[in-house]
Protein backbone atom coordinates (compact mmCIF):
# COMPACT_ATOMS: atom_id res chain seq x y z
CA UNK A 1 0.00 0.00 0.00
CA UNK A 2 2.06 2.82 -1.35
CA UNK A 3 1.97 6.50 -0.19
CA UNK A 4 2.33 8.28 -3.51
CA UNK A 5 2.65 12.10 -3.26
CA UNK A 6 1.37 14.54 -5.47
CA UNK A 7 3.46 18.62 -5.39
CA UNK A 8 2.07 21.36 -7.83
CA UNK A 9 3.34 24.80 -7.94
CA UNK A 10 1.24 27.38 -9.83
CA UNK A 11 4.56 29.88 -11.47
CA UNK A 12 7.90 28.86 -12.46
CA UNK A 13 9.30 31.47 -9.72
CA UNK A 14 7.45 28.86 -6.90
CA UNK A 15 9.64 25.39 -6.07
CA UNK A 16 7.91 22.63 -5.21
CA UNK A 17 10.60 21.55 -2.66
CA UNK A 18 9.26 22.18 0.63
CA UNK A 19 5.57 20.03 -0.28
CA UNK A 20 8.23 17.24 -1.30
CA UNK A 21 9.92 17.59 1.65
CA UNK A 22 7.02 17.33 3.24
CA UNK A 23 5.43 14.12 1.42
CA UNK A 24 9.02 12.26 2.18
CA UNK A 25 8.60 13.18 5.65
CA UNK A 26 5.10 11.45 5.48
CA UNK A 27 6.42 8.29 4.03
CA UNK A 28 5.44 9.00 0.28
CA UNK A 29 7.81 5.93 -1.59
CA UNK A 30 7.45 8.21 -5.15
CA UNK A 31 6.83 12.09 -5.45
CA UNK A 32 6.09 13.37 -8.40
CA UNK A 33 6.04 17.45 -9.04
CA UNK A 34 4.19 19.69 -11.67
CA UNK A 35 4.00 23.20 -12.61
CA UNK A 36 0.55 23.91 -13.65
CA UNK A 37 -2.34 26.45 -12.20
CA UNK A 38 -4.94 24.93 -9.79
CA UNK A 39 -7.59 26.01 -12.62
CA UNK A 40 -6.35 24.11 -15.07
CA UNK A 41 -7.06 20.73 -14.92
CA UNK A 42 -5.35 19.20 -17.97
CA UNK A 43 -1.95 18.55 -15.62
CA UNK A 44 0.17 15.92 -17.49
CA UNK A 45 1.96 14.76 -14.55
CA UNK A 46 -1.18 14.38 -12.50
CA UNK A 47 -2.94 12.19 -15.03
CA UNK A 48 0.14 10.09 -15.20
CA UNK A 49 -0.11 9.49 -11.54
CA UNK A 50 -3.99 9.07 -11.51
CA UNK A 51 -3.11 6.40 -14.91
CA UNK A 52 -0.97 4.39 -12.56
CA UNK A 53 -2.08 4.42 -9.06
CA UNK A 54 -3.39 1.01 -8.08
CA UNK A 55 -5.52 -0.71 -5.25
CA UNK A 56 -5.02 -0.15 -1.83
CA UNK A 57 -2.43 3.16 -3.20
CA UNK A 58 -2.75 6.37 -1.42
CA UNK A 59 -2.65 9.69 -3.31
CA UNK A 60 -0.88 11.96 -0.84
CA UNK A 61 -0.48 16.30 -1.61
CA UNK A 62 0.19 18.64 1.46
CA UNK A 63 -2.85 20.42 1.16
CA UNK A 64 -5.95 20.17 -1.22
CA UNK A 65 -5.57 23.33 -3.13
CA UNK A 66 -2.02 21.77 -4.25
CA UNK A 67 -4.49 19.25 -6.07
CA UNK A 68 -7.89 20.57 -7.21
CA UNK A 69 -8.90 24.31 -6.84
CA UNK A 70 -12.94 22.99 -7.56
CA UNK A 71 -15.05 20.89 -5.99
CA UNK A 72 -15.95 19.10 -8.84
CA UNK A 73 -12.32 18.27 -9.57
CA UNK A 74 -11.68 17.20 -6.97
CA UNK A 75 -14.47 15.21 -5.99
CA UNK A 76 -13.64 13.71 -10.18
CA UNK A 77 -10.03 12.86 -9.10
CA UNK A 78 -11.50 11.16 -5.68
CA UNK A 79 -13.87 8.85 -7.66
CA UNK A 80 -11.14 7.80 -10.09
CA UNK A 81 -9.18 6.50 -6.78
CA UNK A 82 -11.95 5.12 -6.01
CA UNK A 83 -12.96 3.48 -9.11
CA UNK A 84 -9.50 2.05 -8.46
CA UNK A 85 -9.42 0.88 -4.73
CA UNK A 86 -7.10 3.75 -3.86
CA UNK A 87 -7.31 6.50 -1.09
CA UNK A 88 -6.52 10.09 -0.92
CA UNK A 89 -4.80 11.80 2.07
CA UNK A 90 -4.00 15.63 2.78
CA UNK A 91 -0.99 16.20 5.05
CA UNK A 92 -2.11 19.69 6.32
CA UNK A 93 -5.84 19.41 6.29
CA UNK A 94 -6.12 16.59 7.43
CA UNK A 95 -7.98 14.23 5.08
CA UNK A 96 -7.81 10.79 4.85
CA UNK A 97 -10.84 9.08 2.51
CA UNK A 98 -10.03 5.76 4.29
CA UNK A 99 -12.87 6.96 6.89
CA UNK A 100 -16.19 8.50 6.42
CA UNK A 101 -15.37 11.40 8.41
CA UNK A 102 -12.17 12.12 5.86
CA UNK A 103 -14.46 12.29 2.84
CA UNK A 104 -17.41 14.03 4.64
CA UNK A 105 -14.29 16.56 5.61
CA UNK A 106 -13.14 16.97 2.30
CA UNK A 107 -16.27 17.94 0.81
CA UNK A 108 -16.47 20.49 3.32
CA UNK A 109 -12.70 21.67 2.43
CA UNK A 110 -13.66 21.60 -1.03
CA UNK A 111 -16.38 23.80 -1.43
CA UNK A 112 -14.18 26.01 1.04
CA UNK A 113 -11.50 26.20 -1.97
CA UNK A 114 -13.82 26.76 -4.49
CA UNK A 115 -15.60 29.39 -2.87
CA UNK A 116 -12.25 31.11 -2.26
CA UNK A 117 -11.27 30.98 -5.74
CA UNK A 118 -14.56 32.34 -6.65
CA UNK A 119 -13.58 35.43 -3.93
CA UNK A 120 -10.43 36.09 -5.45
CA UNK A 121 -12.27 36.20 -9.39
CA UNK A 122 -14.73 38.88 -8.08
CA UNK A 123 -11.79 40.82 -7.18
CA UNK A 124 -10.11 40.52 -10.24
CA UNK A 125 -12.88 41.30 -12.46
CA UNK A 126 -13.39 44.84 -9.77
CA UNK A 127 -10.10 45.23 -9.81
CA UNK A 128 -9.68 45.43 -13.65
CA UNK A 129 -12.82 47.44 -14.20
CA UNK A 130 -11.51 50.10 -11.39
CA UNK A 131 -8.58 50.19 -13.66
CA UNK A 132 -10.41 50.41 -16.90
CA UNK A 133 -12.51 53.40 -15.59
CA UNK A 134 -8.97 55.22 -15.05
CA UNK A 135 -8.06 54.60 -18.35
CA UNK A 136 -5.34 51.90 -17.29
CA UNK A 137 -5.57 48.53 -19.11
CA UNK A 138 -5.08 45.37 -17.52
CA UNK A 139 -5.00 46.67 -14.21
Amino acid sequence: MPLIGYARVSTEDQTPLPQSQALKSAGCAEIHEEQASGGNRARPVLARVLERIGKGDTLVVVRIDRLARSLSHLLEVIERLEAKGAFFRSIQDPIDTGSPQGKFTLQVLGAAAEFERALIRERTKAGLASARTKGRVGG
